[in-house]
């Protein structure tokens, strides 16, 4: 609905948790209006304003508050939805190229990557942004923003990336089996390629996350696609997003040595949470966490199935909120032996589709209208 923001996006916008924005309207403070679909609560962007201005002792502040309305995802309780369509059933056996065209409202094309060589000594993590500056450097028209345009681009770079530098794979290659090749080493076994591929499908998108909402904004200056991505991979970069499936496989690799319960109570001790547990959009498990477990289940040992097994059930006998798609993917890792780095790989690959399918929606809005403003305070220091 235009005009409206959910409650998380009021919260973040009034600088408070969700359960203060409900006492909030409690009190009579800001009223919250049914969506349509009947499942959420939404707020009137003017009504949230008015209170932010209010909780700033009056003073009026323009403001130019972006309400991005999509048609790409939609979060539901039974997962995302990707133009109206359930990315848990589209990952049962739709590939990761079919789920891009959809994204894309785009037919086939090749996914041909592009031939470039990485510098020795070049560490993986900056391996991403490297390939996409190589390989916008070698797209002749890489300011051609037309859709058919920036999808070929697209569909070449994330080839690319999802191609590691050693592997060698015909230039018709599916994408799931270049970044489980990437990512497990040579000829990986059917199972372990559809478990990525089931990977690849539920991380496609998750609606306005903080990586995607940075290459909406570099879109938003008319930025080309892989100047675009890089504001996406950087955002990814940081440890706060896209990050935790690393900390997951740490914790089942000390839970398959030291059992779960010193594990658990180790990344209690030490980070005050467990990795992989509770997940705001899905505050009763995360669909995308049960749709990728059961591939990981065909491909595990029973060894490392058991572990992770009694990771989670530990959790939920001490009542920590339920799995979500990060416990799956640290427990992908862990199952096919995959280095942590290639974690953020297999992340940002899955990503990309969408990345790219905000990108070009944000093409058809008006530009620069991702303009914050400040509230000046004076400094108490000196």
């Amino acid at each position: 609905m235009d005009g409206m923001l959910t409650s998380t996006e009021a919260a973040a916008r009034l600088g408070v948790k969700v359960s203060t924005l409900y006492v909030y309207v409690s009190r009579g403070l800001l009223v919250s209006h049914r969506a349509p679909e009947g499942r959420r609560s939404l707020f009137r962007v003017e009504d949230v304003e008015a209170l932010a201005r209010r909780s700033r002792g009056g003073r009026s502040v323009e403001s130019r508050l972006a309400v991005v309305t999509t048609a790409i995802t939609e979060l539901r309780a039974d997962g995302p939805s990707f133009r109206g369509r359930s990315a848990v059933e589209l990952a049962a056996g739709t590939s990761p190229e079919d789920v891009a065209g959809l994204l894309w409202d785009a037919g086939p094309g090749p996914w041909a990557p592009t031939p470039i060589d990485p510098p020795p000594g070049l560490a993986p993590r900056d391996r991403m942004p490297w390939t996409v500056v190589m390989v916008g450097a070698a797209d002749p028209l890489r300011s051609d923003l037309r859709p058919s345009a920036v999808v070929r681009a697209a569909r070449r770079l994330i080839s690319t990336l999802a191609t590691g530098p050693s592997v060698e794979l015909p230039a018709d290659a599916p994408l799931a089996l270049r970044l489980a090749t990437t990512c497990t080493g040579p000829n990986p076994p059917a199972p372990v390629v559809r478990a990525f591929g089931t990977a690849m499908v539920l991380l496609a998108d998750h609606e306005l996350a903080t990586s995607t909402l940075a290459v909406r904004v570099a879109a938003s200056t008319r930025a080309d696609l892989y100047d675009a991505l890089l504001a996406g991979l950087g955002t990814l970069a940081g440890p706060l997003h896209g990050s935790a499936s690393r900390l997951v496989l740490d914790l089942l690799r000390r839970a398959g040595v030291d059992g779960a319960p010193a594990a658990l109570d180790d990344a209690l001790r030490w980070q005050g949470l467990v990795p992989g547990f509770g997940h705001a959009a899905y505050p009763h498990g995360d669909p995308r966490h049960v749709a990728l477990l059961e591939a990981v289940r065909d491909i595990a040992d029973d060894e490392r199935r058991t572990t992770v097994d009694q990771v989670i059930a530990l959790a939920a006998d001490a009542d920590l909120p339920a799995p979500n798609i990060d416990l799956a993917l640290g427990a992908l890792a862990y199952c096919t032996d995959m280095a942590p780095e290639t974690l953020p790989l297999l992340f940002a690959v899955a990503r990309c589709p969408g990345w790219v399918a905000h990108y070009m929606e944000e093409l058809d809005e008006a530009p620069l209208r991702f303009r914050a403003r400040a509230v000046h305070v004076t400094s108490s220091q000196g």
